[in-house]
Formats: structure tokens, C-alpha cells, sequence
């Protein structure tokens, strides 16, 4: 695949082979030599010193604060990435409906939330029930109403009293996670269906399909290949965006592994960030190696003739460089 010409540079011929090769090895021994300097530098201030990476030793710590931090993170990147797909597909599609009343207000909520810094969402969540509240459980409410608000807050896990709403900080993550993550799924979705060429859907109408049909039959299950990376890529940060929960001290993995842990043994910050990091990054691994395992299998259950997002650019016209693949009739 990387000996292939693209529309951006021909094939390297031998001279340019030989100069990517000498410019491969100089970097590589600039960044050895930088990581020896850094590691140098650490030993030099007594950062590789047994004592500050004694607590990751021990099975309380990892029982009592990181373990639990871990199960935290999963968690809310569990349950956000579930409603943002979810919030992606309807919006998603919905920006591609022919009803214009459908298709503008999508927009605009897309847009809205898109464009919205996800640390801000997390503190409207979080801080905008909990000072409006008090007003609204002191106002012209009467007793049947406020129960009535108490059931309605109680079914997504809000707490409510008599009217005075306490979000728990997992909701305030959930919240922000899943409205910023599904506002940018919703985008992915719309682009991977319209990157299937358009004239598998005029097949498809040809034969008498309608539009439902055509979007489930045809076009969805060609476009999920082609999404697969790029929302996988989206669930990867959203996961770490899960991190951002510590401001409203959400109980997440880097909350307990940053900054408890530090905070009782030994102020090892560099230490801590160095094991969550890992941490992180193990599971961000394991994420995208299911992803690959899915989209691989996919790609040889499925014939498809749209490219997958990120790895070629548009697909081409109807016509121009592909060959329509005729449907046969029914």
C-alpha cells in the first residue's frame, strides 16, 4: 500500500528511497539522544529513586484508589459512547432528511453543540441545576408538580428533592461527553453516507425502493464500514475525555491515579502520570485493535465501493474511475 502513487507524490524512485532512509536514521538518533538526556536528567534529580515507585507496588493502591478510578472512567465512557452514537445516528440522518423542518433544526443542534467547548458542558451540567434550583422549588410550584419533577429527574439518574435538583458529577460527564461526542458523530455519520457513490442509491431507486429502504438496505451498510475508523478514532477521545471529569470531582482514573495517589505517597506526581498514562494507553490500544478486527471483518462480509473516511480522500463521481456495480432485478 505505501508504494502506491497518490494524487499528492509519485512513487519514490531510488535516490529518494535512499534520502528517506538516511533522513529516518538522523531523526531516530536525534530523538535517542533526547530521551537519553531526559532520562539522564531524571536519574540526575533522583526521579528513578525506589520509594516513588514503591506505592504502584502495592495492592492497596491499586484496590482502594487506582482500580476504582479505572472502573469509573470505563463506566462513563461506556455509557457516553452509547448515547452519542446514538445522538450521532438520529442527528445524522436527520441532517439529511428532504423535510426541511427536520433537517435545519438538526443543524442547528449539531452545530450548537460542536462548537461548544466540552469543559464548559460538563460545568453547565453540573453547576446550572444545582443554583436555579432552589428558585424553582420556591416558586408558584405546587406539591403535585414538584413530585412530578422529582420523577422526571429520577429517571436519568438525577437526584431530586421537592423540587431541588443535585446532579451527580457522573451525569455532568455523561451529559458533556455524550452532546459534544454526539454532536461530532452525528457529522461522521452524515459524511459516510453521502461518501458512498451516488449512483448505488439511484440503482436502488430504479428498482422501486423508497428512501427508507434505500438508506437501510443500501446505503447504511456501506457507509458503517466506511465510518468504522473515524468513530473509533471519536471514541478514543472520548474516553479520554473522561479525564475532565476531575474538575468536578468525578471520581475518574485520573483523578485517583494523578492526584490521590501523590497526594499520600510520597508527591510522586511525574510517577503517577507516567502510570496512567500507560494505562490509558493500553486501553486506547485494545480499543483500536477491536476496531480494526470489526472493520476487517466487515469489509470481507460486505462488498462495498465507498473508501473508508481518512485513508482516501472523497470517493470519485458516478463514472469517473469506478464502474457501477449493477443490481440485479428482483
Amino acid at each position: 500500500m505505501s508504494k502506491e502513487a497518490t494524487v499528492l507524490f509519485d512513487i519514490p524512485g531510488p535516490r529518494a528511497q535512499r534520502r528517506n532512509r538516511i533522513l529516518t536514521a538522523v531523526v531516530t538518533l536525534v530523538l535517542a539522544a533526547i530521551l537519553a538526556a531526559l532520562l539522564w536528567r531524571l536519574a540526575d534529580k533522583g526521579q528513578f529513586a525506589e520509594k516513588l515507585w514503591t506505592p504502584f507496588t502495592k495492592w492497596t493502591v491499586w484496590r482502594h484508589l487506582i482500580l476504582p478510578g479505572l472502573l469509573n472512567t470505563l463506566k462513563a465512557a461506556a455509557v457516553a459512547t452509547v448515547l452519542a452514537l446514538l445522538f450521532g445516528i438520529v442527528f445524522g440522518l436527520a441532517r439529511l432528511s428532504d423535510h426541511w423542518w427536520i433537517r435545519l433544526p438538526a443543524g442547528a443542534v449539531v452545530e450548537f453543540f460542536r462548537g461548544i467547548p466540552l469543559l464548559i458542558l460538563i460545568f453547565l451540567a453540573f453547576f446550572v441545576p444545582n443554583k436555579i434550583s432552589p428558585e424553582i422549588a420556591e416558586s408558584q410550584f405546587g406539591q403535585l408538580q414538584r413530585i412530578s419533577v422529582d420523577y422526571f429527574f429520577s429517571i436519568f439518574g438525577v437526584e431530586s428533592n421537592a423540587g431541588v435538583v443535585t446532579v451527580p458529577a457522573f451525569a455532568a460527564v455523561v451529559f458533556g461527553l455524550t452532546m459534544y461526542n454526539g454532536a461530532v458523530l452525528a457529522e461522521i455519520v452524515r459524511a459516510g453516507v453521502l461518501s458512498v457513490p451516488k449512483g448505488q442509491s439511484e440503482a436502488a431507486y430504479s428498482i422501486g425502493l423508497r428512501k427508507n429502504g434505500v438508506m437501510r438496505l443500501i446505503l447504511l451498510p456501506q457507509a458503517i464500514t466506511v465510518m468504522m475508523p473515524a468513530i473509533v478514532s471519536q471514541i478514543v477521545v472520548l474516553l479520554k475525555d473522561t479525564a475532565l471529569g476531575f474538575i468536578i470531582a468525578y471520581p475518574e482514573l485520573l483523578q485517583a491515579g494523578f492526584k490521590q495517589v501523590p497526594a499520600n505517597y510520597e508527591n510522586n506526581v511525574l510517577q503517577a502520570g507516567i502510570v496512567v498514562a500507560v494505562i490509558y494507553i493500553a486501553i486506547n490500544m485494545s480499543v483500536s485493535q477491536v476496531a480494526t478486527w470489526l472493520e476487517a471483518r466487515s469489509r470481507r462480509s460486505r462488498k462495498t465501493q465507498a473508501k473508508t473516511m481518512g485513508t482516501g480522500g472523497a470517493p470519485p463521481a458516478a463514472g469517473v474511475g469506478v464502474r457501477e456495480q449493477a443490481v440485479p432485478s428482483t
